[in-house]
């Protein structure tokens, strides 16, 4: 039976006609979670479920600036196809263009008919089936920062912050936001069915916040890169720039993905909560944060993933750059927030805002993994303001240290899968290889005149 035969597929078409949708758009991540996709006319949707949408592989090879990476599969193998089905479990209205839908896709290797070894969306498949196998199922709740940008021709870069007001961190309104941006984002978000539940303006001009309630890691993960696919979006439809980036400014801060954790077991109790255990936290809630403590060298390559990351990494940024955690402490890299019972969790505060969701979800949840399995007790909580190197390990301080951090870490890497490990180290450092190729406007600024 072809899918155009079967019910959900014509049910779907039947209430797509009726809401006025004529095409499907069909997305899914590439390797540094930015959005790949194809429109599919609303005909033409039970053809590419039943034989799905072919994409070169090297897609996921693909830098930025469109330039092919050598990882192994891609140029080597001939640039083969991956096919790509549309998931219409998460098919939902675009409420910025009338008449499009949108759905995330799965995404297969049609010569081995298993999922291709780079897509982060199956990646975090296999650590939560892992997850699965004892008894955990991870509950993520993710929050974002971007900034917002205006167009400026006469900028070195093309763009500008979209407002300079310093002061007004935590805030909404016209105060620090004149054109309501955030105001008209959070309703056009909250059309879109992800999750969005609050939103303010953050610490610097231009630079804001929108969190996603928590749910089930592969539902946080699916929405947290909608999210940013959405933002970006309709800062375009504006002719601005919404940047996820690390750091995209000299002389402001940057922007953090922050990751709240917690599990439940096959009950649907909380994992991590034990009122007569230290600090309120469970075994299993103890372990998960030694395991990322472990683990937090490696983590750091998926976490903050660019050459800029780690700019945004320093004394008193609020960024951690120390392996420690804390009890409701914000210089910490993890911190346990205050709630206990069914909000037990942890605060995982080492990622920025260019990580891939899929990838920083599953690799924290990895490292809690091994920490549960390896049974070992964490460190005492850091106390006052950290930020300490006599008191804390430093993390990796370059994207380079970070992946030769991951490669070493075999622990991690069995759970993420050594081709999916292979692909993305080759991809990243070709990243790295380039930039140090490249001459940047502060060498110029400080060598040119005087040497």
């Amino acid at each position: 039976m072809s899918a155009s035969d079967t019910p959900p597929v014509r049910r779907h078409m039947e209430r797509l006609a009726a809401e006025g949708i004529d095409v499907v758009r069909v997305t899914y991540p590439d390797l540094i979670g930015t959005e790949r996709a194809r429109d599919v006319l609303l005909d033409h949707l039970p053809s590419a479920c039943d034989h799905g949408l072919a994409f070169c592989r090297a897609v996921y090879h693909t830098t930025p600036q469109g330039d092919v990476v050598p990882v192994t599969g891609g140029l080597d193998a001939g640039l083969p196809d991956i096919c790509v089905r549309p998931d219409l479990d998460t098919l939902t209205p675009l409420p910025w263009e009338p008449g499009v839908a949108t759905c995330l896709g799965d995404v297969t290797d049609p010569a081995t008919g298993r999922p291709a070894p780079e897509s982060p969306r199956d990646l975090l498949r296999a650590v939560l089936d892992r997850c699965g196998e004892h008894g955990l199922n991870p509950v993520v709740g993710p929050e974002l920062e971007y900034f917002l940008c205006d167009a400026d021709p006469g900028a070195p870069t093309g763009w500008r912050k979209y407002s300079d007001t310093q002061g007004v961190v935590y805030t909404a309104g016209l105060r620090a936001d004149d054109d309501n941006h955030l105001l008209r984002t959070l309703r056009q978000l909250h059309a879109m069915n992800i999750g969005v539940s609050s939103g303010n303006h953050e610490f610097d001009g231009s630079q804001f916040e929108i969190n996603l309630t928590h749910c089930d890691a592969m539902t946080a993960a699916d929405r947290a890169f909608r999210f940013k696919s959405a933002v970006k979006e309709l800062a375009r439809k504006e002719g601005r720039l919404a940047t996820f980036m690390a750091k995209p400014f000299n002389g402001a801060g940057g922007s953090g993905f922050h990751l709240h954790l917690s599990c439940t077991d096959d009950r649907g109790a909380n994992a991590f909560d034990d009122p007569s255990a230290p600090y309120g936290l469970s075994t299993a809630g103890r372990h998960a944060v030694a395991g990322i403590l472990a683990h937090a060298p490696a983590l750091a390559a998926l976490a903050n993933p660019t050459v800029n990351s780690y700019k945004r990494f320093g004394p008193d940024t609020l960024a951690p750059w120390l392996v420690d955690w804390g009890l409701d402490n914000r210089s910490a890299m993890v911190r346990i927030p205050p709630e206990r019972g069914a909000a037990a969790r942890l605060e995982l505060r080492l990622g920025d805002a260019s990580a891939n969701p899929y990838l920083l979800v599953a690799g924290t949840i990895a490292a809690a993994l091994l920490g549960v399995l390896a049974g070992e007790e964490p460190p005492a909580p850091l106390e006052g303001y950290g930020y300490d190197t006599t008191k804390s390990p430093l993390l990796p301080m370059s994207l380079p240290a970070a992946l030769d951090a991951l490669e070493a870490d075999t622990a991690l890497t069995e759970v993420l899968g050594k081709d999916f490990t292979s692909s993305y180290l080759a991809y990243k450092r070709d990243e790295v290889e380039r930039f140090q190729r490249h001459v940047t406007d502060w060498e110029f600024t400080e060598y040119a005149y005087h040497l």
